[in-house]
């Protein structure tokens, strides 16, 4: 099977070339640097699987890449996520933008072998911790949440502050900061910016 590597530390991308050298049946064809390097070298080099790391740096990053990659032109490739990053968030927006898997980079060579081969025949491959995160997420489905709490995630995308979002809703800060810690919890969040791209990938924003 055709691979291409997407990682944007060179000293990874050559480790995992070597690595995978020693391995029947798998093809490294290509090695990307960034979201828009890998997009452009899939046209080209039409591998089965892409191999993708989530934080690539400035521009494009793994989770818009894998989706621009499986909605692309026929045959798409299937995309497996290399990742050191395991919270909820990482794991659904991944998931979500159509990744075939998910392995953390500390999994021994032998699962990272086996997660190529699924990804490449279509199924499912998850590293153990986030199979149980999956899990754990299903039996334990996070509420929904509020209009209140939609409000403020709608000013947050629009890059205000605490103080502004409380004067543009006409409530204290203190029920902001409030909202805020609901709607991180709700989401499987810790930052601002995270709860905005996870609302984005869910469609919880106009």
């Amino acid at each position: 099977m055709r691979l291409l590597l997407c990682d944007d530390h060179a000293v990874v991308r050559a480790g995992l070339r070597a690595l995978l050298a020693s391995t029947e049946g798998i093809e490294v064809v290509g090695e990307a640097g960034s979201g828009e390097e890998a997009l452009a070298m899939a046209t080209r080099l039409r591998p089965d699987v892409v191999l993708m790391d989530l934080q690539l740096g400035e521009g494009m990053d793994g989770v818009t890449a894998t989706r621009r990659l499986v909605r692309g032109d026929p045959p798409a490739p299937r995309v497996l996520v290399l990742t050191m990053f395991d919270t909820d968030a990482d794991i659904t927006r991944a998931i979500e933008a159509g990744a075939t898997g998910y392995l953390l980079k500390a999994e021994r060579p032998e699962e990272l072998f086996a997660a190529i081969r699924n990804a490449a025949s279509g199924r499912t491959a998850l590293s153990a911790p986030v199979a149980d995160r999956v899990l754990a997420r299903m039996r334990s489905p996070r509420p929904g949440l509020s209009e209140r709490e939609r409000d403020i995630l709608r000013q947050l995308a629009r890059g205000l502050g605490n103080r502004e979002i409380a004067r543009a809703l006409f409530i204290s800060e203190a029920t902001v900061k409030t909202h805020l810690g609901r709607i991180y919890g709700k989401l499987g969040v810790e930052t601002r910016a995270g709860a905005v791209a996870v609302a984005t990938e869910r469609r919880l924003l106009p």
